[in-house]
């Protein structure tokens, strides 16, 4: 006797406020619905070169290594350190969030001597402090995230890449959760790699990682080419000291993607419609215009949080456009508000990691959802589980004073 199948999928509603991944644009679904083509069709290889431009256009680079990783943003981040990093080498890594962390346990894998240096969550470097550490370790790679949704702040970074190259530095950044929605300037500051992923800001599903790496980063993984004995050719690079992944070995992958079309793997064809689809919007809206969009949605979420009487979490100077955190008011149960937000309404906020577990909330207005509507409606929901659990809520606060913050951005435009 056979067990019976499963239903066909059929996910609840749910508006996707947390930090990400959040409710991907329709557009870029309708885009993921294409009909697949072999990946050296002309059509296909078009697609590869068309999504290339556009991310030169999203990472605001001239730099023609700009391309997809297949897997999700750690994929991204992985293929990076481990083309970038050799046993033995220095790396260097700021942390001060969870995503530090994560960049320092790769490093680790990939046998590095990594050197850290820690700030509280709730704050960031200064310049300085990253110069003397750089100073102090003379390290090959310095890996920092930007904006890290643990603690909500993003690392400004457009002195960091000036004292990189003046000490020798490779500068590595994870943007994957503030490209798009938070000033972004790739060639400006100075930054050898950058990689992201779609399920925030960009507007899409998590399962392709954009990636843009400098020719003095190129340089560097080249250096370390070894083409796989299966498609090796006579005169074919064989390296000493081959990158130590296959699938991640970029290397090998910007000769997947380059005029050589060198077979490495399947292209993961329905994501690179995707990744192409949310790079084309952001294009078409402007990066300027999409960080503006974030700014203004994630600064009436903060106000209204502020007028429902709930303290924000980290220096507010350096937070970042599309996710706030908020402290958890005495006597509520974090967790079982979130569960009722969940329920009650199909709204999904986030909770935290490590020392924030349990005392702050994550809100985000990101992607297709940093718009006034998902704003009004989450303030409003919140405002009546805080006050069934008892908090002292004037009725209408949250999204009254949100909606005041929209009206008086009009009236300044």
């Amino acid at each position: 006797m056979t067990s019976a199948l499963p239903l066909p999928i059929n996910p609840p509603q749910r508006l996707l406020m947390g930090p990400g991944p959040i409710n991907a644009d329709p557009r870029v679904l309708r885009a993921m619905s294409a009909q697949l083509v072999g990946q050296y069709d002309p059509a296909m290889t078009a697609y590869m070169n068309e999504t290339m431009e556009l991310y030169r256009g999203v990472f605001r680079t001239t730099n023609d290594a700009t391309l997809l990783v297949d897997g999700t943003s750690r994929a991204g981040i992985e293929a990076a350190l481990v083309s970038l990093i050799e046993p033995g080498d220095r790396v260097l890594v700021p942390v001060f969030g969870r995503f530090g962390h994560l960049l320092r346990e790769i490093a680790e894998r990939c046998g590095a001597e990594v050197h850290v240096i820690e700030r509280e969550w709730g704050t960031v470097f200064t310049p300085s402090e990253i110069e003397s550490a750089i100073e102090s370790v003379r390290p090959k790679i310095l890996a920092i995230v930007h904006g890290d949704t643990s603690t909500t702040l993003a690392q400004p970074l457009d002195e960091i890449g000036a004292i990189c190259a003046a000490n020798g530095v490779l500068l590595y950044t994870d943007v994957t959760a503030s490209l798009g929605g938070n000033e972004f300037e790739l060639d400006a500051w100075g930054i050898d790699v950058a990689t992201a992923g779609l399920q925030k800001c960009l507007g899409g599903p998590s399962g392709s990682a954009p990636i843009s790496l400098s020719a003095k980063a190129v340089d560097v993984i080249n250096s370390r080419k070894s083409i796989e004995a299966g498609i090796r050719a006579d005169g074919d690079e064989v390296s000493a000291r081959p990158i130590a992944s296959n699938y991640f070995d970029l290397a090998m992958i910007l000769d997947y993607w380059g005029p050589k079309r060198l077979n490495h793997h399947t292209e993961a064809t329905t994501m690179l419609y995707g990744a192409r689809e949310c790079a084309r919007l952001l294009i078409e809206e402007g990066i300027p215009e999409a960080v503006e969009r974030h700014r203004l949605h994630g600064t009436a979420m903060a106000t209204g949080l502020r007028a429902l009487g709930l303290t924000l979490f980290g220096d507010q100077s350096v937070k970042m456009n599309n996710v706030v955190g908020v402290e958890i008011p005495d006597g509520i149960n974090g967790d079982a508000a979130r569960s009722a937000m969940l329920t009650d309404y199909g709204i999904e906020i986030g909770t935290s990691f490590g020392p924030l577990h349990g005392r702050v909330w994550r809100i985000g207005t990101m992607g297709y959802n940093a718009r006034r509507d998902t704003v009004l409606l989450t303030l409003a929901a919140l405002e009546q589980v805080l006050r069934r659990g008892g908090v002292g809520v004037t009725a209408g606060s949250g999204a009254g004073a949100a909606l005041d913050y929209y009206d008086s951005e009009v009236v300044a435009a």
